[in-house]
């Protein structure tokens, strides 16, 4: 059960980050001299930071609303967003 669980977050958050704008921004950063070492560090640590940050509220936000209107609410999120990217307001 919590390796499913682990391998399940790994592979959605994997596939969800690959050609984000974390990793062109990892890849500029790199490519203009900084060390690769440390933009390694520091981008894993942001990762790292960003995702803790999203368990507690999903833990603290699951406690307080069911889970189909956060799903809904995503969705409709994820909606607006790309409506607005197709406008350029973005």
């Amino acid at each position: 059960m919590l390796l499913k669980a682990f391998l399940t977050t790994f592979a959605l958050v994997f596939l969800a980050e690959l050609g984000d704008k974390t990793q062109l921004t990892t890849m500029l950063l790199v490519s203009q001299g900084q060390p690769m070492k440390m933009v390694f560090l520091g981008a894993a640590s942001a990762l790292v930071l960003s995702s803790l940050i999203g368990v507690l509220a999903g833990a603290w936000l699951g406690k307080m609303v069911p889970p189909n209107v956060i799903q809904t609410g995503a969705g409709v999120a994820f909606i607006g967003i790309g409506i607005l990217l197709l406008l350029g307001k973005f």
